[in-house]
This record gives structure tokens, sequence and C-alpha cells, in this order.
């Protein structure tokens, strides 16, 4: 049981109210390959990562957490970087500079399931051969998940992220989505109803909403929890720690379709899920939790 995650790899350059920056190692695509092998599925990287400081510090980081590094080509002359500004509440603001420009992407047929997400799939030129990849996933029963993690501090044009969204989201089983992506995405539609239309359409879809909790959708089932109780160090990181618990927990139980589940195993996966993005909240920068630290 092998994943494939695919994208950015760069350091978050953290800011807090009073505080010197703080380098931390990032990237949504990042983040989520850490916290799936921390839970104990191997993992692969598809990223292109500088031969500099920064990318040190990002490949200690990969092999710390045991995910196994497929680097690709060409080597960036620096690594990416995101500037982020904290707020008082924790919650954080970015701005980017970073490239996407791969030769090249693994072959999905060689891993059990690929995820994608947020730069790597809006950021051209490399976000076309993340879009083949998918498509070429899903011809071969590969499951495919998708979180599109909106940065429009990056690509501020919304019908660029929805475009990204049309053509990705009909090849992926599971798709999870804050309630600021679904706003971009889909204006107006309350969080609830769009999860289960989209769950009708996809498969198992999952909406997070900050102190409002999360929802959970798959074919006629629906689950709905409350954030879990965690005094707040910051956000960075949260929703992916949330994307690696989920797809941890589909692992477990070998990539159920959205028809197998009911409302108390959705239950069981948002509470899971919550729990991991709750512990990622508690210390500063993506730090997910290994599995001795969360119990399905």
């Amino acid at each position: 049981m092998t994943v494939l995650v695919i994208g950015e790899a760069l350091v978050d350059v953290v800011t807090r109210p009073g505080q010197d920056p703080e380098p931390h190692a990032g990237g949504s695509p990042f983040n989520v390959a850490i916290g799936l092998s921390r839970l104990d599925v191997p993992t692969v990287l598809a990223a292109q990562i500088g031969g500099d400081r920064h990318g040190d510090g990002l490949r200690w980081a990969l092999d710390d957490s045991h995910v196994t590094l497929a680097a690709l080509s060409p080597v960036p002359d620096r690594t990416s970087t995101a500037n982020a500004t904290l707020g008082e509440d924790g919650s954080a603001s970015y701005e980017f500079d970073l490239t996407w420009d791969p030769d090249g992407l693994p072959d999905p047929s060689a891993f059990d399931a690929v995820h994608v997400g947020s730069l790597g799939t809006a950021l051209q030129p490399g976000a076309k051969l993340v879009a083949g990849l998918v498509t070429g996933a899903d011809a071969l029963g590969v499951p495919v998940s998708y979180d599109p993690n909106i940065r429009l501090t990056v690509e501020p044009d919304p019908q660029v992220w929805r475009a990204v969204f049309d053509a990705i989201a009909p090849h992926a089983t599971i798709l999870k989505m804050s309630d600021e992506d679904a706003d971009t995405l889909f204006p107006g539609e309350a969080p609830a109803d769009l999860a289960r239309r989209l769950a009708a359409e996809h498969g198992i879809v999952a909406i997070t909403c900050g102190s409002q909790g999360s929802l959970i959708a798959a074919g006629t089932a629906f689950a709905s929890v409350p954030p879990a109780d965690v005094r707040v160090v910051d956000t960075i990181g949260a929703g992916d720690s949330f994307m690696a618990a989920m797809l941890s927990w589909c692992a477990m139980y070998d990539w159920p379709s959205a028809d197998e589940l009911d409302d108390t195993e959705l239950t069981d996966l948002a509470l899971y899920a919550s729990s991991a993005a709750a512990i990622t909240c508690s210390r500063p920068g993506a730090d997910p939790p290994w599995t001795a630290e969360l119990t399905p």
C-alpha cells in the first residue's frame, strides 16, 4: 500500500505577532505526505526541491518522517518559500515565491492511490502534467484524492481555480476542501448542501469549516462533527493534517467506495480527521500527528 502525493514542497517563513520570522517545512502536498507517512501509510512525494539550505531542510524533514522523495527535475535554483503572517487568532495569510515546472511525473500505475492539490494543480506549466496524471490514474482504477486548497495570492482569478476543479474533480473519488475554498468555487452554496451534492457526483466529500467543525458526505450518508477542543497555537497545516488522516482512514478500510459507508462510519472518519487537525493546531507550524498520538 503506497500513496503517491504530487505537488509543491516549500519553506513556510512564519511571522508571529511581535516575533522574528521563523522557517518551517511546508507546502500542502508536502504536509499531506508527512501526515500520511506518520500515520503508517507508505508515501512517496513527487516534488521539486532546490539544492540550497532550505532544500536540505525539506529533505531532512521527509527522511525524518519516512517519506520517500521522488525528486523532480529540473532542480530549481532556490527552494520555494511561503511567507506566512499569523493573526492574533492563529490564522495565517500567505505570500508565495515558487516554481512548478517539472519535466515529468511518476507513473501512477505503480501506486495504490494518488493525492493532488493546491498550487501543484493550478500553477503552470506543471499543472498540465498533474491533470494528465490524474486522468491516467482514473483510467487505471487508481483512487485519486484532491484538495483544491485555493491560494488567491498566487492565482487571483477564481475562474482559474474553478476550471482546475472542473478538470480534476471528475477523476477524484475523495474530495476535501475548506469552507473558504467552497465559497470561491461555489459562492453562496451552503457547505452541507454542497457536500451532499458533490458526494452524489464524486464519492467521499469533506468540507472543513474551522471553528464550526467539519462535514463529510458519501453517497446518501452524511456526518457533521464539531471541532475538537484544543488551544490553538496556529492553524498552519491543519487542513492538510485533516486530509492526511482522511486518506489514512480510507487506506485502513481498503479505499471504500461511497456507497459502502453509512452515517456512523462517516462520523468516525470525520472525528478521526478532526482530531489530527486539532493536534496540528496545538503546536507551531505544520506538524501533523503520529499514529501513537491518534487512535482511530
